[in-house]
């Protein structure tokens, strides 16, 4: 089985890339799974929902060739797993992009004529790791803890259809150094096909 893991921050040596190829190693512990590490920063990825997205929301116009490109990664995968670090209570905007132009109206889900919607991901399992600084404590009593997961899991995943399978808030109080994430995301890696 194959996992896609998108990482999302501009510095390669960041904690967020350790634990993307962590996750990475884990995966691949069990010599039939595969993991492709996608860098968003590297890659050039555009976030911009352009007037051409907006169209393809529409069903006016094709969906772009760079997200089609997107999609296609998606669909060759067995799970989908993102790695990001807590910016302002929320993902990096590249993040928030990627998800905004990748997940498409017609891909990802579908609006009927009556107003229903069709969720089309529902094969699709997703591990949602995100990296902060802030103690579990501060974020459940500001209600971070709810808001990411109904934000991210629910509001993005549960719309089209995919099912979380991990939604992990990895934070430094609790976790006390940077290898103890990276073994933390090794034993979560380990598990996406478990």
């Amino acid at each position: 089985m194959h996992a896609l893991i998108v990482v999302s921050h501009p510095d390669s040596h960041s904690l967020s890339h350790s634990v993307a190829a962590a996750m990475a190693k884990g995966i691949t512990t069990h010599p039939q799974h595969t993991a492709e590490i996608v860098d968003l920063t590297a890659e050039g990825f555009n976030p911009t929902f352009t007037a051409q997205d907006f169209a393809a929301f529409k069903l006016t116009a094709p969906v772009p060739a760079d997200i089609v490109a997107e999609q296609a990664r998606i669909d060759k995968a067995d799970a989908l797993v993102l790695v990001f670090p807590v910016y302002w209570w929320s993902m990096p905007a590249l993040l928030k992009g990627w998800i905004d132009r990748v997940f498409t109206n017609g891909w990802a889900y579908e609006e009927t004529a009556e107003g229903e919607v069709v969720k089309k991901l529902g094969r699709l399992p997703v591990h949602i790791i995100g990296l902060g600084a802030a103690s579990q404590g501060a974020y459940d009593r500001h209600g971070f803890t709810a808001a990411f997961h109904a934000q991210i899991a629910h509001g993005i995943f549960d719309y089209c259809g995919a099912q979380v399978k991990a939604s992990e808030l990895l934070l430094l109080p609790e976790l006390g150094s940077g290898e103890a994430y990276l073994d933390k995301a090794l034993t979560l890696g380990e598990k996406v096909f478990g």
